[in-house]
């Protein structure tokens, strides 16, 4: 049975009458991810790719750069799923305090619980330049099919947010679901590094719904030049795009989106 939805009794109403029913739905449960044995944040996620999404966490805020950081893929702990273990190869130091959380991260927001106003400022990430992609319109009004097309849990529950990584040239490279938008990212940034495909600079991410800053942030850490969102953007998102060198797209849907952000990337 698929991990990420459940089949639960509801009772339907339809013209005024009661009736009782299925309904599949998103599910949305814990993970503590534990760095060297040392528990370091709860996030509430859809399960499912859940070694991608701790790695994907610790790229995001710094902690890992790169494949070999680690002695081998995360694992789940023996007594329960929902607990997974990071562990560092010897040699690597890692400063966690950017990922380490005052209480339980919500499904709704990944900087929740940060302890300061410094801690939300990106580590050593200098901004994205040199070889990037050029991308068509028409070839970005495109993704957001490619991405539903692919959204096989969405489709069942409607509960579901996703990110799908695309080449330059609109190849789907791979997506992921979460109930979160930070862990969707986050799924698919972890996969990239354990893939050995970080940085991701000649692609372009394609998001499910707005465009908040720790998506920006996200992109990057991953070194993602283009991220474009269904949704809306926040103010702090495209700062912090203008500043970091990404090209920005919002409200791309029916025919047109909006350029917050470096169009030098989006050619005829």
């Amino acid at each position: 049975m698929n991990p990420a939805a459940r089949r639960l009794p509801i009772t339907l109403a339809r013209g005024g009458e009661l009736f009782p029913a299925e309904d599949v739905v998103a599910v949305e449960a814990p993970l503590e991810i534990r760095l060297g044995g040392k528990a370091l944040t709860v996030t509430m996620r859809t399960p499912g790719h859940d070694a991608e999404l701790a790695v994907g966490f610790l790229v995001s805020e710094g902690v890992l750069r790169k494949g070999d950081d680690l002695t081998a893929p995360p694992v789940p702990d023996a007594l329960s799923p929902d607990v997974l273990h990071v562990q560092l190869r010897d040699g690597v130091t890692a400063d966690t305090r950017r990922a380490e959380r005052g209480f339980t991260t919500t499904s709704a927001c990944g900087a929740c619980g940060k302890d300061s106003l410094e801690s939300l400022s990106l580590p050593a990430c200098p901004p994205i330049t040199g070889d990037s992609p050029q991308v068509s319109p028409s070839l970005l009004l495109s993704l957001p099919a490619k991405l539903r097309a692919e959204q096989a849990t969405f489709e069942a529950t409607g509960g579901l947010h996703a990110t799908g990584l695309f080449t330059g040239a609109g190849e789907l490279v791979r997506v992921r679901e979460d109930v979160g938008r930070h862990n969707a990212f986050d799924k698919v940034i972890g996969a990239a590094l354990l893939a050995g495909e970080l940085p991701l600079n000649g692609c372009v991410a394609v998001v499910s719904g707005r465009a908040s800053f720790e998506l920006v942030q996200k992109a990057a850490m991953a070194g993602i030049p283009v991220l474009a969102a269904v949704g809306a953007p926040s103010s702090l998102a495209v700062e912090l795009a203008q500043r970091q060198g990404i090209t920005l797209a919002g409200f791309l849907r029916d025919g047109r989106f909006n350029l917050y952000s470096h169009p030098e990337r989006i050619t005829p």
